[in-house]
């Protein structure tokens, strides 16, 4: 088995395909997909390319990076408040501490959330323990 890293209820990660850094994401074992926040989504039929923006600051939403990424493709997810709605799905690089893969996100508003990021158990999958008792372990970088 691969070396697993402990994680806490939140954490922060970098999405540097997108030029987002130091982002706190609620680590979530309950939901099986991870979420994004984003606004503005437009898609280029054309190029498969989706434009988007994405708000770095939860505390002032009038900063925003623009995004462009290929369209891994869409699915429906019930969200937390029993709704489910159709989402972009992408696929980009999570940095956590020493750990790098590659994960796919849907693309959905947030704006009501705590967490701008949710990281959900397909992204957890053979790369972290959870100890929900704790937050920001992987800065300790424990290994199990």
């Amino acid at each position: 088995m691969k070396e697993k890293i402990l994680v806490g209820s939140r954490e922060t990660m970098d999405l540097p395909e997108l030029g987002q850094f130091g982002i706190t994401t609620r680590i979530d074992t309950g939901a099986q997909t991870s979420s994004l926040h984003v606004d503005h989504i437009s898609e280029n039929k054309e190029t498969g390319m989706l434009d988007f923006k994405f708000h770095a600051d939860s505390h002032d939403v009038s900063k925003t990076k623009k995004c462009s990424v290929k369209i891994l493709g869409r699915k429906c997810v019930k969200s937390s408040n029993g709704e489910i709605e159709r989402r972009y799905i992408i696929n980009t690089l999570a940095v956590m501490k020493s750990l790098k893969w590659t994960i796919k996100l849907t693309l959905t508003n947030r704006s009501k959330m705590v967490h701008l990021m949710l990281l959900g158990r397909q992204a957890m999958k053979r790369v972290m323990f959870v100890d929900p008792e704790f937050s920001y372990l992987a800065s300790q970088e424990k290994i199990i």
